[in-house]
């Protein structure tokens, strides 16, 4: 009697060559990321936050959007105020972007802040090989 090798899988195993699915939904995941919108998104929330400091972005902006950015910046517009607890960081729900014309993106992103969805708005423009942030424009308007 001779066994027969590699006729038969046993239960709940894949196939080896082919991906599985979590691979494939990180691979696009990641693939996504690193679209100029969402990095640039992922970015701004962490500033706009308050978890990342106004200077990491000091090489993705121009003139104007950075001094838009050092008077929003400091009140942390997009820190989750939660009473009583700590608040929990926020969130990105999505990321969309329109191309108005060659060499520039209008972005948008919505995220949970706490127990709210906010917004805010961006536009990229391409100099060279490199996407810079030209503007940024909030749900909320900053005092001063």
């Amino acid at each position: 009697m001779t066994a027969t090798h590699g006729t038969r899988r046993p239960p709940g195993r894949t196939d080896a060559r082919r991906p599985s699915r979590t691979a494939l939904a990180a691979a696009r995941r990641g693939a996504r990321e690193r679209l100029p919108h969402y990095w640039f998104a992922h970015r701004l929330l962490l500033v706009l936050s308050g978890l990342r400091p106004v200077h990491t972005l000091l090489g993705h902006t121009n003139d104007t959007a950075y001094d838009q950015l050092v008077r929003i910046a400091p009140l942390a517009p997009l820190r989750a105020a939660a009473a009583g607890r700590p608040a929990a960081a926020p969130v990105l729900l999505q990321v969309g972007c329109a191309t108005p014309g060659p060499g520039a993106l209008e972005a948008y992103a919505r995220i949970r802040s706490g127990d709210r969805t906010r917004a805010f708005a961006f536009r990229l423009e391409q100099t060279g090989s490199r996407w810079r942030c030209a503007a940024v424009e909030l749900d909320v308007r900053p005092v001063g």
